[in-house]
């Protein structure tokens, strides 16, 4: 292949890459130390702020990309804060801010969410995404490129 037929990132492409996600300046994740991410491009498998900035880019291109909440885990909603007394809590879990739990509603769904506020006599929970309502700074770099199997288009992930 020339440099003028280089394969390029398109729909159903198995895309790996390395990245490292900063959220008003601090890291908050990345692919170092894990090996790269790898999955199906055009499968919604990424945000899509993310996924729409990957198309086009070659094995070695690398970007920043800067995603808006509404393109990564949305807005803030203010209606996703419950407040619950602190009697319902077990003793072994600590009533501190940032604190993540996974809770189960009467049906068995499981809901995640993390501790916002501790007060006198009741915690508030958040049941937002942390990064919901944050914008997302992404350093990225296509390490890899292959055609997805039927297999794996038709199941929507990646097969190792």
């Amino acid at each position: 292949m020339s440099d003028s037929e280089k394969r390029v990132v398109r729909d159903n492409d198995v895309v790996s890459m390395e990245y490292t996600l900063k959220v008003d300046g601090e890291v908050v994740d990345s692919s170092e130390g894990h090996g790269p991410i790898k999955y199906i491009q055009g499968q919604h498998n990424i945000i899509p702020g993310l996924e729409k900035e990957i198309y086009g880019m070659a094995v070695g291109d690398e970007k920043t990309v800067e995603v808006s909440p509404a393109e990564g885990y949305g807005e803030e909603d203010p209606n996703a804060f419950v407040e619950v007394p602190k009697s319902e809590f077990p003793p072994e879990i600590p009533l501190e801010v940032g604190t993540p739990l996974q809770l189960r509603d009467n049906s068995g769904q499981v809901f995640d969410a993390y501790i916002a506020e501790v007060r006198d006599d009741t915690v508030v929970l958040n049941f937002n995404h942390p990064l919901a309502g944050k914008t997302l700074v992404f350093d990225v770099k296509v390490v890899g490129i292959r055609e997805a199997t039927p297999e794996e288009i038709e199941h929507g992930h990646v097969h190792e």
